[in-house]
């Protein structure tokens, strides 16, 4: 039985804040995945049915009629989240790694919905539910400040946190199968921020072309969609025009001239960064 899974909300300026009705945990950086083992087991993604494509998580330390919401994730020597790696595993089998499920809710237990109760009482029905393995990992809360968990996050270069109301029912659509964003749920992200270039735009998509300086030359660094505004578009049209070098089927390419500040997760092996957001122009 496929559920839509709940989504976060971004908290206010993406900034970490104490609340004694709220708990704090560790963010993940994989793939959302629901575990469900009600009359037979399937493994779904928000898009696609994955059984057959993670067989270490085949046979599940939980019983019949019980579904985990979670997150599967590669993990690098530290033990932390390797993002990179998860997706490649994702999209070919030759690239996979075996994943661990982090299991941070549980919606089904002994085949009643328990989506109704208070997320407190379905993290004690979690414990009481999973056995934990290799392949199986309980998210549990953090005792104490959530502002002080993300420093410490922070500092060890990881995602983020999820700061989640101890009272909040498990929000899902089940008649438009739908996902439900709550503000029930924020997540605070670890964005590392920096300068680049804009070198150019997409014919096809709303993005710009980034570089970074690299020496005496600009490097690619990939294409940014996020948080370009309507003003900001029409600010960099007029240039656009101006200090074009060329082009390809799909892309235009621009003299180096205009620098931004982005936020960032952080950068693929291949140079690429990841998921750049624009904040503002350089001048």
């Amino acid at each position: 039985m496929f559920i839509p899974p709940m989504l976060l909300q971004y908290a206010k300026n993406n900034e970490p804040f104490d609340d004694s009705s709220t708990f704090a945990e560790l963010k993940w950086d994989g793939i959302r995945l629901i575990v469900s083992n009600l009359d037979e087991l399937n493994l779904y993604t928000k898009n696609t049915n994955a059984t057959s494509k993670y067989p270490e998580l085949q046979n599940p330390p939980i019983p019949k009629g019980t579904v985990l919401d979670g997150e599967i994730v590669v993990l690098d020597e530290q033990g932390r989240a390797d993002f990179e790696a998860t997706n490649a595993g994702f999209r070919s089998s030759k690239l996979r790694k075996p994943v661990v499920f982090m299991a941070f809710d549980i919606l089904y237990h002994r085949g009643v919905d328990v989506t109704g109760l208070p997320l407190e009482h379905r993290k004690q029905l979690l414990e009481d539910t999973l056995i934990e393995t290799e392949h199986y990992r309980i998210v549990r809360p953090i005792e104490g400040s959530a502002e002080s968990f993300f420093n410490i996050v922070c500092q060890h270069g990881l995602e983020g946190i999820v700061i989640k109301k101890k009272n909040s029912k498990y929000e899902t659509d089940l008649r438009s199968m739908k996902s439900v964003r709550s503000w029930s749920w924020q997540k605070v992200i670890n964005y590392q921020r920096t300068e680049v270039f804009i070198t150019g735009y997409s014919k096809k998509e709303h993005s710009w072309l980034l570089g970074y300086p690299d020496g005496d030359r600009i490097r690619p660094i990939g294409a940014m969609e996020l948080g370009i505004t309507p003003s900001a578009r029409q600010s960099m049209w007029p240039v656009f025009q101006a200090y074009k070098t060329g082009e390809s089927k799909d892309h235009v390419y621009v003299q180096p001239v205009v620098r931004c500040k982005v936020k960032y997760r952080d950068w693929y092996k291949s140079g690429a960064m990841r998921l750049p957001v624009f904040e503002e122009f350089i001048v």
